[in-house]
């Protein structure tokens, strides 16, 4: 399929607002159709980019043959419903991290894949930054791995969004699945996708969602209710591969932390790298370490120009000029991950994998 691509976008929340604008950017697509549960929200996005059709009904989108492709941005529990449906209707899928809530779900997605001959890109956002993919090009000549070791961090103090994100039964679980999700898979993409071995996970809920602090602003969904809190406050995992690696990685909503931290830190045989929170190559010549520092526009991950980014390559996966670098593998992957971590704090044991 060449020349421009329609665009249908299901959801019209907040991160929505990445989808619509970074396509109203690029030239080969067009925003041909909205749907939200909210008519009013739907409105209001085609109001902002002339979108020409108007739907609350999913499934009314999907019939429309003008549309080519489409991105879900809705709550967790409805993407892999969604995704499916979508696939059968003969449409390219950009679907929102987490692919879905279970495994079971994943393995369904991948399934309809595969019958509908579609493609499903799952929206790893990290995956298309610039820093993303200089680390990549230098792990692809050799020049850091094998990678045998990886450590994240994604703390916020105080950042339980509340709303849907705090409702297990809509996200499928709190900071582990809503912000994990993107340092777990950027660290298992840059090792080299390795098969997981085994899973020990601690989740906690000790602290809530901490509405009574005062003084200190944070993100709040548009349905925040500061009475549902069903999800985990904090995640931390050790993760082992078949190939001999290991990532640690931790996680939170809200925790007594000193202050937020994004690290993402990768140790090879041959050189390390600290890609958040800013790029920083460490290798060794002539008998010296040395840290090396880029020269790029951005060291760390920008939100805005990482998914203009992503929306330009799923443009041109739509023409067929590309292949997308996050297929729906790799998502039913990170959800075996994902689930493993909170199944083995569930079992307070480690769990394995066949």
């Amino acid at each position: 399929m060449s020349g421009k691509i329609r665009i249908g976008v299901i959801g019209a929340g907040s991160i929505s607002e990445m989808h619509f604008s970074s396509y109203s950017k690029n030239p080969d697509a067009v925003l041909s159709a909205v749907c939200d549960l909210k008519e009013e929200r739907a409105k209001a996005k085609a109001e902002k980019y002339n979108i020409p059709n108007i739907y609350t009904d999913y499934h009314e989108l999907l019939a429309n043959p003008d549309i080519d492709a489409v991105s879900i941005c809705t709550w967790n529990n409805s993407h892999a419903e969604i995704s499916i449906a979508a696939l059968k209707a003969g449409k390219n899928v950009l679907c929102e991290k987490p692919l879905c809530k279970t495994v079971e779900e994943a393995l369904a997605v991948e399934q309809a894949v595969k019958e509908s001959g579609k493609t499903l890109h799952v929206g790893f956002v990290r995956r298309y930054a610039s820093n993303t993919r200089i680390v990549k090009s230098f792990m692809d000549a050799g020049e850091i791995g094998p990678i045998y070791y990886a450590k994240a961090s994604c703390i916020r103090k105080l950042g339980n969004p509340g709303g849907w994100f705090s409702d297990v039964e809509r996200s499928g679980g709190g900071p582990l699945i809503d912000v994990g999700v993107h340092v777990i898979d950027l660290c298992w993409y840059l090792m080299g996708k390795p098969k997981v071995k085994s899973i020990s996970g601690n989740t906690y809920n000790r602290l809530g969602n901490r509405a009574n602090v005062k003084n200190l602003r944070f993100y709040k969904a548009a349905d925040y209710n500061a009475e549902l809190n069903t999800v985990e406050d904090m995640a931390n995992a050790m993760i082992r591969f078949e190939n001999g690696a290991s990532l640690i990685v931790d996680v939170s909503f809200t925790l007594h932390a000193k202050e937020d931290e994004l690290t993402v830190k990768l140790f090879g045989e041959k050189g390390g790298v600290e890609l958040e929170p800013k790029l920083t190559l460490i290798t060794e010549k002539h008998d010296t370490i040395l840290n090396s520092t880029p020269q790029i526009d951005n060291l760390s991950f920008d939100f805005v120009s990482g998914f203009q980014d992503e929306m330009n390559f799923f443009i041109e996966v739509c023409q067929g000029t590309k292949t997308t670098l996050s297929p729906v593998e790799d998502g039913v992957e990170i959800m075996k991950i994902l689930c493993g971590v909170y199944e083995s704090a569930r079992l307070g044991k480690e769990i394995y994998f066949d």
